[in-house]
């Protein structure tokens, strides 16, 4: 068990929480008992989960708050939504028990293409399979099986998060009292495949990502991160916060530097593998696939169900949140202002906690 201060993960700084706020945290190992077959065809004879629990779980086990984390996120979501989790918190740990897995085929502790391929004993590389975001679910409902939880009070995803959330609530609708989804949407758009799709270039144009070795395609993923940043904020994020000060400079902008500092960034802790195979996941989405139709979809979710939207965001427009809202039975809606466009859902801890509570209220739900 390990005592872990949240970074704020966008603006970079840190959170700084008084000592009795600090979350303890319980990492643990899931190793499958099963192969899972992913939609592509292929299988994964083994595999393994990286998860983290925090919180107490009551005796009648009916106040687990499950977390699914975004495309770059890690399974500590104290960390990364430290205005949502831990003590006073809405996910306060005296009340829920906390548990995030980290994605399948994400390098943060779960199976990714650096594990060895069991078939050849060596690293998978370029040969690890790409998961779809309903692969990754079903690789978490083996975890929700194994642990033997029947019922979850909770589950909260944002972003892709979001989505995997919702693919899971169409799957097992009856193990889910309340659905959480921020920033998300029910299938991903054009738009957003096609800034997926930009980024995924950039790497391949870095010639060592054609190399099987871990470092391979870095300086393309940092390019990529770049122009991943473009969709995640707004053009009044950059005006606000990184407009000049002085009318004479002619270069050496702090918008350049910016850029470079933040692809730099994700250089540093991820690897362009898995870059790669969760964008390929994240295009991936569509809950409608195999089932008529998105609407007829969405009518399967029985969880109630509350969405919340970034009126600023421009890779999940709130128009995908109202579309959620509208097609998923008796769902509630929440728009919340932002400077920061997408990356709103990790900073905007106060508001979106404000209607988190708001709809516990109106569904009258209790731990």
């Amino acid at each position: 068990m390990t005592y872990l201060p949240a970074i704020h993960p966008v603006a970079g700084r840190n959170f700084n929480p008084k000592e009795e706020d600090l979350v303890k945290i319980t990492e643990e190992l899931y190793r499958s008992t099963q192969p899972l077959k992913l939609e592509s065809g292929r299988e994964l004879t083994e595999y393994h989960l990286l998860y983290t629990t925090f919180g107490k779980l009551n005796p009648e086990r009916n106040n687990v708050v499950w977390v699914c984390h975004a495309l770059t996120g890690n399974s500590n979501p104290s960390e990364w939504w430290p205005g949502l989790f831990g003590p006073g918190k809405v996910y306060d740990p005296e009340k829920f028990f906390v548990i995030c897995a980290n994605m399948l085929g994400s390098c943060y502790g779960s199976t990714n293409a650096l594990d060895k391929n069991p078939a050849t004993a060596k690293p998978y590389f370029h040969d690890f399979p790409t998961p779809t975001n309903r692969d990754i679910v079903g690789a978490f409902i083996q975890l929700r099986k194994s642990l033997g939880f029947e019922k979850v009070h909770t589950l909260i995803g944002g972003s892709m998060g979001g989505q995997q959330a919702l693919e899971w609530a169409i799957i097992e609708p009856d193990v889910f009292e309340n659905l959480i989804g921020v920033s998300t949407n029910a299938h991903h758009s054009p738009w957003g495949i096609a800034f997926n799709e930009s980024q995924r270039m950039a790497i391949v144009n870095d010639a060592t990502f054609k190399e099987s070795k871990p470092d391979a395609g870095l300086e393309g993923m940092k390019t990529a991160r770049t122009i991943a940043l473009l969709s995640y904020r707004h053009y009044l994020t950059y005006q606000r916060t990184q407009e000049e000060d002085t009318t004479e400079k002619t270069d050496d902008y702090l918008a350049s530097s910016y850029q470079q500092y933040q692809g730099e960034k994700l250089k540093k802790r991820f690897n362009a593998y898995s870059y790669w195979r969760l964008s390929k996941a994240m295009d991936s989405h569509n809950v409608g696939r195999g089932r008529g139709s998105i609407e007829k979809a969405l009518s399967q979710i029985k969880a109630n169900s509350h969405f919340v939207g970034i009126r600023s965001d421009i890779l999940f427009p709130i128009d995908e949140q109202v579309f959620l809202a509208s097609h998923v039975d008796d769902a509630s809606l929440d728009i919340i202002d932002s400077l920061y466009g997408h990356d709103g859902f990790l900073i905007e801890w106060e508001a979106i906690g404000a209607s988190i509570e708001k709809f516990y209220r109106r569904v009258m739900v209790a731990v």
